[in-house]
Formats: structure tokens, sequence, C-alpha cells
């Protein structure tokens, strides 16, 4: 793709372009994905797993607003933001994509994986027992050799993987070099709970302006408030580095 259609921001090769682009782009080439969110981002200086992911990735997606408005002001740019859910919904659009068999979903809990398969099979794309993977709770590096035996035995186009920022872009990572075959790699997190209802529904006009954070703090104060409130320190991060990766914390607690 064009030279103008991406940015260097914190070290990550950040894709600009439409929500539409960035879909076609991932059919044409596979590889990973990631959508790298504000909460997330801030880790940069004492999560070398996270960075490394980030930074190995085919393409990152423009999911922060902060990040987004901190930029443009910063070097009077006009990049454009593609949520994780805008992403999620073109990409959902595709035939290929909702032909049985053809996806592979990695999910991050029983109850959530009914709840997304309801709302899928809701709008017409049904997805096969076979090509729904519970994840564990990962601890430390990530292996998991039963998820690829099943890849290796499925061979999906697409593998989208529904778990949490800092753990799903590693596990993206884990299956991008240990497949012996290159689908394309879907790190969207919770943008499908946002649309199933297993977290708060984000409708698409607050996803456009950005708000998507004030919802989910509003619908579970005690879980979001803390999380986003500690995003403010990618702000930090970004006056400081711009586009060069931060250096890695040698206090964990200072960092940022």
């Amino acid at each position: 793709m064009q030279s103008h259609l991406y940015r260097q921001i914190l070290g990550i090769r950040f894709f600009t372009g439409t929500a539409e682009q960035s879909v076609e782009q991932m059919k044409s080439n596979g590889g990973l994905v990631v959508v790298p969110a504000a909460p997330a981002l801030k880790n940069l200086p004492t999560q070398s797993g996270y960075r490394e992911a980030l930074v190995d990735a085919d393409m990152a997606i423009t999911d922060s607003a902060l990040m987004v408005l901190v930029w443009n002001l910063l070097h009077r740019d006009k990049i454009r933001r593609v949520s994780g859910l805008e992403y999620l919904r073109r990409l959902l659009l595709e035939p290929e994509v909702r032909f049985p068999g053809n996806t592979f979903w990695v999910m991050p809990g029983h109850a959530s994986a009914m709840r997304n398969l309801d709302w899928l099979r809701s709008q017409g794309i049904l997805v096969p027992e076979s090509h729904v993977y519970v994840a564990p709770m990962y601890e430390g590096e990530i292996e998991d050799p039963k998820l690829l035996a099943l890849l290796g035995e499925l061979n999906p186009k697409h593998i989208i993987v529904a778990v949490g920022g800092g753990t799903q872009e590693r596990l993206g990572m884990y299956m991008k070099h240990a497949l012996d075959y290159r689908p394309a790699i879907h790190c969207i997190g919770a943008a499908i709970a946002f649309l199933s209802g297993d977290q708060v529904r984000i409708p698409m006009w607050a996803d456009r302006i950005g708000l998507g954070w004030l919802l989910r703090c509003v619908s579970n104060p005690k879980r979001y408030v803390p999380r986003y409130w500690g995003a403010r320190k990618l702000v930090g991060l970004m006056l400081r580095y711009r586009d060069r990766m931060p250096e890695v914390a040698t206090d964990p607690a200072k960092a940022a």
C-alpha cells in the first residue's frame, strides 16, 4: 500500500487508511492485524512481549481515539481513527468470512462464546462448533499446541481472536510464526462483545466519535474507570517519544 497510508507512532507502523482498505489488504495478504487501545499502549515500556507483537504485526489499526487526537495535535496531521468495532463490522460483511468453515474464532470464555455465536447466527453467520476455541488463561510466554493442532487440521482462511488486549497480540504472533500456512489473523478483542451484548452495546454513532470508552465506564465503573484513567499515561509517552518506540522501563513502577 502507499506510504502515505502509514504513520510511525511510538515505534509501531500504523495503517491510516479506511476500514475497507485494511480489510481488503488482510484478505489479499494474510498475516497479523492488531488493534491496540490506549490502556494497553501505555504499557509499551513495561511489557516486552506485547511490544514485540505490535512491531511484528503486518498491520496495526488506529483504534485509540486518544492516540489519534494527540498525534494530530502534535504533528498537525489528519489521520483518521479506525476502531476495532468498525473493522470487525466491515470484516463480517465479506462473503468469504461469512462462509461456514472459512473462519475460526478464539473466544475468551464459554459464556462469552455462546453469546457471541448467538449474535453471529442472528446475522446469518453460522460457525461450526469445530471452529470455536475457548482460550485458556495464558501465563508467561504463550504456547498452545492444542490450538495449533486444530488450526493445522482445519486450515481456516481467517482466525478472529476475541480475547483481551495485551494477550491477544502475543497469541496472534505465536500463531503467525508457528503455523505452516499464512491465514489472516484478526486480533479484534472486545469488538464482538460490543455487538453481541456480552459487554455494553456500543452504537456506531458513539464509536464514530470515540465515546466507546465512556459507555464502558458507565456500564461498569469499578472495572473500566481505573483502566481508562491509567490510559492517560499514553499522552506522556507520545509527548516524549512521538514516532519512536519508548525505552524499556528499568523500574516498571515509574514507567510513563
